[in-house]
């Protein structure tokens, strides 16, 4: 097994490389703006990094969310296009879970990322592994009874304290968190989720109002 994962989902533009028992090469750049040039380098780096080249490749594993619309396109196109071009699965995971598997909380805690709009996609966790409500998307004010008294890990947690007042590293997620969960469900017969994402609402970019349509005579 050699799996690329690759996260965009989040400021965070990160790959790694994961033998089927370790990772073996990681790589992690933080910016909002530039998930698209950063990308491909940062697999060209991994690769390099190992002394291997993209055909040894036998899987891919990409974050699927939730995420803002323009980045997370970024890294499932990507995923999409490496899949197809190698022949090998693609296989999705929660770009929340990948937070959560990164954490060494006890017990139950809260992912949140920060969705902008002064809004988080979050999730509460029994524990690093366990997921026990969907992601979503909300003010932070308007999740205050439902996180209270609750640790918190992401940069959702840390932009609003009065919310999250016990936030937690890390703050970004990690393709190596994120490859290391998915080689420990794959090897355990796990189906992993498809690679398609999970925006949780529409993307910013919309159709002007007052659009004139012109249309030939």
């Amino acid at each position: 097994m050699l799996l690329l994962a690759l996260d965009t989902a989040t400021p965070a533009v990160t790959v790694a490389l994961h033998d089927g028992e370790a990772v073996i090469a990681s790589s992690s750049q933080v910016d909002a703006r530039r998930h698209g040039e950063l990308l491909l380098p940062a697999v060209d780096h991994v690769l390099a990094d190992a002394g291997l080249t993209l055909d040894a490749v036998t899987g891919i594993v990409v974050g699927i969310g939730p995420g803002p619309y323009t980045g997370l396109r970024v890294g499932l196109m990507t995923a999409d296009t490496f899949g197809f071009a190698l022949d090998v699965p693609v296989h999705g995971v929660c770009t929340l879970d990948g937070l959560a598997y990164a954490t060494d909380l006890d017990g139950p805690f809260v992912v949140a990322t920060d969705a902008r709009r002064k809004e988080v996609y979050w999730a509460r966790y029994a524990d690093s592994r366990t997921r026990v409500t969907d992601p979503a998307v909300d003010r932070p004010a308007d999740i205050a009874e439902q996180v209270a008294g609750l640790p918190a890990v992401g940069a959702g947690a840390l932009l609003y304290p009065d919310t999250f007042p016990a936030a937690h590293e890390p703050e970004h997620v990690s393709a190596a968190a994120l490859a290391s969960l998915a080689a420990e469900r794959l090897a355990a017969g796990v189906e992993l989720p498809a690679p398609r994402p999970l925006y949780l609402r529409r993307p910013d970019a919309q159709v002007p109002k007052n659009y004139k349509v012109v249309t030939p005579k």
